[in-house]
């Protein structure tokens, strides 16, 4: 019962923070002052924080039971978001494969050691190892800023054993369970550690994830910049950074997502078999494109 309790308790001190938070953004965005890193730094990964989200859920989906057309209207904004940035970050994929072809041209045919970029009159000159390593970048990008992407896409491979064979209310009530018992917690898992690796490599002292709000704000006299620039190799890539932001927004991303996922199935359980896939703006193919996928799915039946 004392967990029961103390559940109910985070709920409500939830909105409490909530109204500070926004009521006193300065103790929090204020980056001139090292106390407010610490503290955003801390409660970006915090239980507070998680509770502040959940308190958002449960209020978005209390009024969204009974004004459907509402929730449907936070579906399709959360869906229109994740679906521009994978088809944004999708390009990467392009951009990858014209780099190595380049690379490979440069290096093997023209003996090449090095390309400089001038944008502006400004020289970006980088060894062709480092471009070679960038190219982890461009993959990374692709699998973590287009998977949510890709799930509202229906790109995701799916080991089916009973969910074809159940009723539509069925399939949904499964849908909104694997959206509140496997998404939501193993991406605040992931977010959780992700968060705190990649402030790790961002600032001195370096912060842990099990450190407390009382033992992080002694160090913020002592807190400094000291952001990964260091590579595998001596002229390798350096930006070693990004890929632990990219975690982070991969966590993020999916949690959002799941989300949306769990509200797009309450949806569509309440309102029958008539509302599945209402209003999903899903990717449409050209019609040599789509007979090619046709054939090559009817193969490999």
């Amino acid at each position: 019962m004392s967990y029961i309790w103390q559940f109910f308790v985070e709920l409500g001190l939830g909105f409490a923070n909530l109204f500070y938070a926004l009521t006193h953004p300065g103790t929090w965005l204020d980056w001139s002052d090292k106390t407010a890193i610490i503290k955003f730094l801390y409660y970006g990964a915090s239980h507070e924080f998680l509770f502040v989200v959940i308190d958002i859920v449960i209020v978005i989906t209390i009024f969204g039971l009974f004004f459907r057309k509402f929730l449907w209207g936070v579906v399709r904004g959360m869906e229109a978001v994740s679906n521009t940035i994978g088809r944004f970050f999708a390009w990467a994929g392009l951009i990858m494969v014209i780099q190595q072809i380049l690379i490979v041209f440069l290096q093997r045919i023209f003996r090449v050691s090095e390309i400089t970029i001038s944008p502006f009159g400004y020289a970006f000159s980088r060894d062709l190892s480092w471009y070679g390593e960038e190219l982890k970048l461009y993959n990374a990008m692709l699998v973590t800023l287009c998977v949510s992407y890709t799930f509202i896409q229906g790109g995701h491979v799916r080991v089916d054993l009973f969910y074809a064979g159940m009723k539509h209310r069925g399939k949904k009530i499964v849908d909104m369970l694997g959206s509140l018992f496997f998404i939501l917690p193993l991406m605040s898992v992931i977010w959780m550690y992700a968060w705190f690796f990649m402030w790790r490599h961002l600032v001195v002292p370096k912060p842990s994830a099990s450190d407390t709000l009382e033992k992080l704000l002694p160090k913020a006299r002592a807190l400094r910049w000291n952001v990964e620039t260091i590579g595998f190799s001596p002229n390798g890539f350096d930006a070693y950074i990004l890929f632990k932001i990219l975690m982070v927004a991969f966590a993020g991303l999916m949690f959002f997502h799941g989300i949306c996922y769990f509200w797009r199935s309450l949806l569509e359980y309440i309102e029958g078999e008539d509302s599945i896939d209402k209003y999903l703006d899903k990717d449409v193919l050209g019609d040599d494109v789509a007979e090619a996928a046709h054939a090559a799915h009817s193969g490999v039946e």
